[in-house]
């Protein structure tokens, strides 16, 4: 893992990872709160990256998106889930699928407010950056993660600066 985690309440940040590994990570958070760069950072090496703004011309994305995962954990696969992943209701399809494949699910939620995510999209480019009101949207659906959904680990994860991570165990 990148040196430069802060962590909080966990002295280990390379067990979060070890944690991780045959398991279905499910990110939680708004636009531009630093879940891909997270993703590229700490899992990119270990991880099948499965993320709906890398299938922009499929026509079922849910679908398609619940068949990777199962592909990639049928083959031992551990999986990120790299979406805004806002509700209770998305979030139990993919905590479901876990449990059929009989894998851990761990959550982290990408903590960071409206005000701090309009400003990093805003110096996004290109298909990276997504409209304001997505955010907006986003912030009024997002219901916050808890172990009552059936994950076995939750995190909270703040962005510190440009590129650094504080990354806090949330007890059950």
């Amino acid at each position: 893992m990148n040196a430069a985690v802060q962590t909080k309440r966990h002295s280990d940040p390379e067990r979060l990872l070890a944690n991780a590994l045959r398991a279905l990570v499910i990110f939680v958070g708004l636009p531009a709160s630093g879940k891909s760069t997270f993703f590229q950072t700490h899992f990119a090496g270990t991880h099948r990256h499965v993320s709906k703004d890398l299938m922009p011309n499929v026509q079922n994305r849910d679908q398609r998106q619940r068949e990777l995962i199962a592909q990639a954990l049928t083959q031992r696969q551990p999986v990120v889930v790299d979406n805004v992943n806002a509700s209770v209701a998305e979030r139990a399809h993919l905590v479901a699928l876990g449990r059929a494949h009989g894998v851990r699910i761990i959550g982290y939620h990408f903590d960071s407010g409206v005000r701090e995510c309009l400003e990093r999209n805003a110096s996004r480019g290109g298909r990276q950056r997504v409209p304001d009101v997505a955010i907006y949207v986003a912030a009024k659906r997002l219901e916050v993660p808890t172990y009552a959904e059936g994950f076995d680990n939750l995190y909270r994860v703040r962005l510190v600066g440009q590129s650094d991570y504080e990354i806090t165990a949330l007890p059950p």
